[in-house]
């Protein structure tokens, strides 16, 4: 991951360009996405995709000769999406155009300009302050804005049934570290967890795009598919630090990713936080959408806007804890567990209790005063798992974690008494 990370990190990003193009090329080497072209000018939904925007260079020289506000030294400097400028400008004309917190005085922070044709410069808070109001400033924006494309990609790992689990980020930020590539990052070595899975259950999807105006392409090209098969999925995003896991619930309440997302963190000891959905945040903006309604929820550790260094040049590689990154994959890996799982299992046994002595299912209770702890799960999944609950109900019933129970199930399958409710 920390390669991969090294590698990604320098390239200035947008929601459409080259830069983009070149950081899909590298993500490529790990998960196979099949790249998607959709032309400026496009109409989609209630949006319209807006030109292709490229950067070479900028920068602005002060009146006693300094240069600040290097885009080849940080490129978060410069506004994202901004005009071609090429002037020489008063303080109280270029200041209009600055940008910094005051609050995080040796931060850099990020803006963007996508759909307004503007230009401007991001700078810290302490050099601002140290700026001469006399005198001539030269501002250079070597950019440009044309009719191009916007591009996103996808790719399916096909199981036994249709219906799909969707996993999804987003790139399109610059150099910003949790914000940005721990997203991509996580979903690409997920997919390379799960390709050499011979048995899925389910098909899996990884669609990764530009924020907003990216989802909504792809949602415009395959609503329809997306509507008839995602019974679940995730949105990755902020996932790089070392807070603690963060579920953000999909719109519907009762849908089958906040099942077994509370599930599976509720048996587990790491602390979790799990909040209600609401349509200020990522993705989940797009594919929670009225006329979408998509069971996805979004899984974060500490979520966007709530650590200080978000949308700012502090959004480093210091930030990023490989190792719970990793965790945070592997997190990922038990949802899927769980997804694969939970099944509605009808017992094969129509009437009366199974005889399990006969199959060596039982034990001699001649010397016991009760049952064990495996024979008491096996007689209550036997009892109801009768076709009408998802094993999920039952395991919460009792209080086991589901993943608990996948080798009983699987015994009680290959003995034939219980079989997936088609």
């Amino acid at each position: 991951m920390e390669g991969y990370f090294d590698r990604l990190w320098p390239i200035c990003r947008s929601i459409t360009g080259n830069g983009l193009r070149e950081s899909f090329n590298i993500l490529k080497e790990l998960i196979p996405l099949e790249l998607h072209e959709v032309k400026s000018g496009t109409e989609v939904f209630d949006w319209k995709v807006p030109k292709e925007w490229n950067i070479r260079d900028a920068y602005i020289i002060t009146p006693d000769g300094k240069k600040i506000a290097d885009f080849a030294k940080n490129n978060l400097h410069v506004v994202n999406y901004s005009v071609p400028v090429d002037k020489r400008v008063e303080f109280n004309e270029l200041k209009k155009h600055l940008h910094f917190k005051k609050e995080m005085p040796n931060a850099v922070p990020y803006a963007t300009t996508y759909y307004k044709e503007d230009w401007g410069f991001c700078i810290d808070y302490n050099t601002y302050k140290s700026l001469p109001e006399k005198g001539e400033y030269k501002v250079v924006i070597d950019s440009s804005l044309h009719d191009g494309s916007l591009t996103y990609g996808d790719i399916l790992l096909p199981g036994k049934n249709e219906k799909e689990i969707l996993f999804t980020s987003y790139l399109c930020h610059p150099s910003m570290a949790n914000n940005e590539l721990s997203g991509p990052l996580a979903l690409a070595f997920l997919y390379d967890e799960l390709k050499n899975r011979k048995d899925r259950t389910y098909t899996y999807r990884f669609v990764l795009a530009p924020e907003t105006i990216g989802a909504i392409c792809y949602l415009h090209s395959n609503l329809k598919q997306l509507v008839n098969n995602v019974i679940g999925g995730y949105i990755f995003t902020c996932c790089g630090d070392n807070g603690p896991i963060t579920f953000k619930k999909s719109r519907e309440e009762n849908s089958a990713t906040n099942r077994v997302t509370e599930h599976i963190l509720k048996h587990r000891d790491d602390v979790y936080n799990i909040v209600p959905f609401d349509p200020i945040g990522s993705d989940e903006r797009q594919y929670g959408s009225p006329g979408v309604n998509l069971p996805v929820g979004t899984l974060m550790r500490t979520p966007f806007s709530e650590y200080p260094e978000y949308h700012t040049s502090l959004d480093n590689k210091s930030l990023i804890d490989f190792e719970k990154l990793t965790d945070f994959v592997n997190h990922c890996v038990q949802f899927v567990d769980a997804i694969e799982l939970n099944q509605k299992y009808e017992n094969q046994i129509k009437y009366g209790e199974p005889f399990l002595s006969k199959r060596n299912l039982y034990e001699d209770l001649s010397t016991k005063r009760s049952h064990s702890e495996t024979i008491k799960m096996r007689m209550r999944l036997l009892n109801f798992l009768d076709g009408s609950r998802d094993l999920l109900e039952i395991c919460n019933r009792y209080g086991y974690s589901i993943l608990s129970v996948k080798n009983e199930i699987n015994q009680l399958v290959e003995h034939g008494l219980l079989k997936v409710r088609a």
